[in-house]
């Protein structure tokens, strides 16, 4: 019998989920708040948690917290519990390293399906990584089948509203971001509230492995750009592959050169260029980076603000070079203030 800790301050409740998981023929143990939560894991090793947000002396944050820090629970299963409908609380509980949030009010199969999906895949995993483990024996490391794209379809697919914030400075990375559909954007904000934006992401590429190689808060913001799809990978899945797997760590250090070539270059072009360079460069660079058919036409359709912080320039210099192009027949204004690329290639002739 696979063992449910569940972690809540209210007494029915608490009550009605023990009843609800032991007829469906799980080990159930309780506690009432993130304190007794720790030392019934420590006592008890359950093979996956559900907890409530707030709670006092300990609340659901700072237990995940301290699990996620220490080696013998980092991958333990944990389900957030709350009756807050918040969007922010979903994001904290992601960001913080849960692997699934239920909104109260439930019902049984809700909760049940939640639970023997998150049991499942754990399951999974375990097999996953201990044949990985085996092949890894039998064979060099540059045989090892394991790769990036097998990691990516065993891990949840997260939607990003536009505007949304993947991941804050400052906050500690838990995952490896894969976009599966979308535009992402990193940025820094400066105290006087301007933004500079450092890389530009699309679908196909993956987004957090700096921190999560360097051990080290993210040192930028990541928001989506439109709505997106993120893969979510945790950091021990993805250490686990690079630390077995030399053609896997051989990628990940040509993404980090890529990364930091296109991250110098941009940021060299924002030092040295003209103003009508920087627009230019931020126009090219949109225009490469998201247009899927060259020959169609593309149309920008971001703000001004963020298309200025894109180039590293005032809003007012940003759309005084824009009137410029359109008279030069190399950008036009369309309809809900969209930026229609005429001419590419003289836009990028203005960069030599």
């Amino acid at each position: 019998m696979k063992k449910v800790l569940v972690v809540e301050d209210d007494e029915m409740l608490r009550e009605d989920l023990a009843e609800i998981l032991s007829l469906a023929n799980y080990k159930v143990l309780t506690a009432i708040n993130g304190k007794d939560g720790l030392e019934k894991t420590t006592e008890f090793s359950p093979d996956i948690i559900i907890s409530d947000i707030g709670m006092p002396i300990v609340d659901g944050m700072g237990m995940l917290h301290i699990l996620r820090n220490d080696p013998k629970t980092e991958d333990l299963p944990f389900i957030f519990l709350t009756a807050r409908s918040d969007r922010n609380d979903f994001r904290n509980a992601m960001d913080s390293g849960a692997d699934d949030f239920i909104t109260k009010p439930f019902n049984g199969d809700e909760l049940l399906k939640a639970v023997e999906t998150r049991l499942k895949r754990t399951e999974i995993m375990g097999k996953h990584v201990m044949a990985e483990h085996n092949m890894y024996d039998a064979q060099s490391p540059e045989d090892d089948p394991g790769n990036l794209d097998t990691l990516i379809l065993n891990h949840d697919t997260i939607v990003f509203p536009k505007k949304q914030i993947i991941y804050k400075e400052g906050q500690m990375p838990h995952y490896l971001y894969y976009i599966k559909k979308g535009k992402i954007r990193t940025f820094k904000t400066h105290n006087d509230g301007k933004q500079l934006v450092l890389g530009l992401f699309n679908q196909g590429q993956f987004l957090g492995h700096i921190a999560l190689l360097e051990e080290t808060p993210y040192k930028e913001n990541a928001q989506a750009m439109e709505e997106s799809e993120l893969v979510l990978v945790p950091k021990k899945d993805f250490e686990n592959l690079i630390h077995r797997n030399l053609s896997v760590a051989n990628k990940v250090m040509k993404m980090l050169a890529r990364d930091i070539a296109e991250h110098e270059q941009h940021l060299l072009g924002i030092a040295y260029n003209t103003l009508r360079k920087k627009v230019a460069a931020a126009l090219t660079s949109l225009f490469h980076k998201f247009s899927s058919n060259k020959i169609e036409p593309y149309y920008i359709d971001i703000s001004r603000d963020e298309l200025a912080s894109i180039a590293g320039t005032a809003t007012e210099s940003l759309i005084r070079t824009l009137t410029e192009f359109k008279h030069e027949k190399l950008i036009d204004i369309v309809k809900d203030n969209k930026i229609e690329i005429l001419n590419p290639k003289k836009l990028e002739n203005l960069l030599r």
